[in-house]
């Protein structure tokens, strides 16, 4: 039976892609966004479905909100600020996005409930993902303490001072905020599971990990690692990484995601539960820098800092077991090669504004970077 969906930002780069699934079953889909210049300056409300109906507020305004559940069945919260870096100087900004906006939705969900929430939570509230050390052992609270020299590890160290190595992250495993950002997507997390069950609705959590396709934000240098370096390339720049570049990650296809999102809105299993949203594969940053880079046919070698930005981790992938048994979550874009090639495709006919070295001097002045 159709559904009307509420997605709020759903005008953002996941968005358009659930609104797109949600409407080829035949789903009504209403999108509440306030189209801010750093996400939507390259096409602002260009390219949504004509068949969605578009609420223009943020989700921080009360009214705003009213208007956008009136009739609404299930509602997708995708509305944040994203960015680990920019989070931690910005933070007055995505506390109130991210925390006070969710708190407002619930508030007016109060007076319209609905049948389920999922809200997009993010892989960052690990911290650090799960380690072995040396003697086998699993831990959980690995923290990166200051390198000591340059010739010293980057990777954490376990109790006897040895490199540990990184294991797939249930979600079991306790919460590491080391970032603003990571904080305020937990507290999202945590008041749709809280508050959504007390008023006799649903709630769902979906850890998002590195979500990457055609349609990304280029020319906003807190997205996706991926379109970042997409701008950098296209403007003749080289890729920028922190660190050595080894540190790894799990980068998913955004239609894997929009199909998670809708495994979430239907499978009545899936009430109450935290889901990791992953591919399941992990690579090094530097090794898809290269693809990347192979893939749009551009001879530029990352420049790697070999310094570290705050709040960020070493290593997080995901063990996605969960949402594989419980959601029947399956991932369709298996040939991260052909992906790339056809991401490349579509950055070739697009432009972008290479604004990275701007952010990261807004790091350095703040002594973000180190």
């Amino acid at each position: 039976m159709a559904e009307s969906i509420l997605i709020t930002g759903g005008a953002g780069f996941i968005g358009r892609y659930v609104s797109r699934a949600l409407l080829d079953r035949g789903d009504h889909v209403r999108v509440l966004d306030s189209f801010i210049e750093q996400v939507h300056a390259d096409r602002g409300a260009d390219g949504l479905d004509s068949e969605v109906e578009v609420v223009r507020g943020d989700v921080r305004d009360p009214d705003a909100v009213a208007r956008a559940l009136k009739g609404i069945d299930k509602v997708v919260h995708l509305a944040a600020e994203v960015g680990v870096g920019q989070s931690m100087y910005a933070i007055d900004r995505y506390v109130s996005v991210n925390d006070h906006g969710t708190a407002v939705l619930f508030q007016q969900l109060i007076d319209q409930p609905v049948k389920r929430v999922v809200v997009a939570s993010s892989m960052s509230i690990y911290g650090e993902g799960l380690y072995r050390d040396q003697d086998g052992n699993l831990v959980e609270d690995a923290v990166r303490r200051p390198r000591s020299g340059p010739d010293a590890p980057w990777d954490p160290l376990d109790a006897k001072g040895r490199p540990m190595v990184p294991v797939p992250t249930p979600e079991w495993k306790r919460p590491n905020l080391a970032s603003v950002y990571a904080i305020s997507k937990f507290v999202q997390e945590r008041l749709t599971l809280t508050v959504a069950p007390t008023y006799g609705m649903e709630g769902v959590a979906l850890r998002l990990w590195n979500v990457y396709g055609a349609g990304q934000a280029l020319s906003n240098p807190y997205t996706g690692v991926l379109a970042i370096f997409a701008a950098r390339l296209q403007n003749g720049q080289p890729p920028m990484i922190f660190e050595d570049g080894l540190q790894r990650r799990d980068f998913v296809h955004v239609e894997d995601v929009a199909n998670a999102f809708l495994l979430a809105l239907d499978r009545p299993q899936a009430a109450g539960g935290v889901y990791n949203i992953g591919s399941g594969v992990d690579r090094t940053v530097q090794d898809v820098a290269a693809d990347l880079a192979g893939a749009m046919g551009v001879d530029l070698e990352p420049e790697i800092a070999g310094k570290t930005r705050a709040g960020d981790i070493r290593h997080n992938i995901p063990d996605i077991t969960k949402a594989r048994e419980e959601l029947g979550y399956r991932t369709q874009h298996l040939d991260f090669t052909a992906d790339l090639a056809e991401l490349a495709e579509w950055v070739a006919r697009q432009q972008a504004q290479d604004r990275v070295t701007q952010a990261r001097n807004e790091l350095e002045l703040r002594g973000l970077v180190a």
